[in-house]
């Protein structure tokens, strides 16, 4: 896609704006971007990233708190990862990990910010939206409790199967009947 300013570079920024329900989407490049920064809320800062993101939303998470959390912590009471030894504050202020124990360390912290961004979803649920692919996950959980009847089998508890082979059954009648709806 090119740009919509210049017509000339490739549009690398992408933003859609919404006013009372009026939608207008922008494709510019980086150039024009910055030199029309007051219109796309760079105000010269060629730096904006996710990371820049993620570390306004922590900081507005704190709040006031922030002021009053460097006080409260004690230097052995602030959280820190043990594998990378990157600690809360500096977290906030880079915006992102150092290592994957992160997560688990700063996880109490970062959950309240992305729920608010991924409406109330803390969970990583797949690649494949629900709402165009319900027979693709069907087919997935069936193929899930296929290995799992196996395991219960090879383990000799018949009863754990036959419950399973139920739930395989319904879900392949929900699968077949999505397909007739489809044709």
């Amino acid at each position: 896609m090119i740009c919509q300013e210049c017509n000339e570079r490739p549009a690398t920024f992408h933003f859609t704006k919404v006013i009372n329900g009026e939608k207008t989407e922008f494709h510019i490049c980086e150039h024009c971007a910055k030199e029309n920064s007051e219109l796309f809320m760079f105000n010269g800062n060629a730096g904006f990233s996710l990371n820049s993101l993620l570390t306004g939303l922590l900081n507005m998470e704190q709040g006031i708190a922030n002021k009053e959390e460097t006080n409260v912590f004690k230097s052995e009471d602030i959280p820190k990862c043990d594998c990378c030894s990157m600690t809360l504050h500096q977290f906030k202020k880079v915006g992102r990990f150092g290592c994957s124990n992160c997560y688990s360390t700063f996880k109490n912290y970062i959950t309240p910010v992305l729920k608010r961004v991924h409406g109330g979803n803390t969970v990583h649920s797949g690649k494949i939206p629900k709402r165009s692919g319900g027979d693709i996950h069907i087919r997935k959980k069936i193929d899930e409790l296929k290995t799992k009847i196996h395991s219960f089998i090879e383990q000799e508890e018949f009863e754990q199967a036959a419950k399973v082979r139920d739930e395989i059954r319904s879900l392949e009648k929900e699968l077949s009947n999505i397909r007739e709806e489809g044709s």
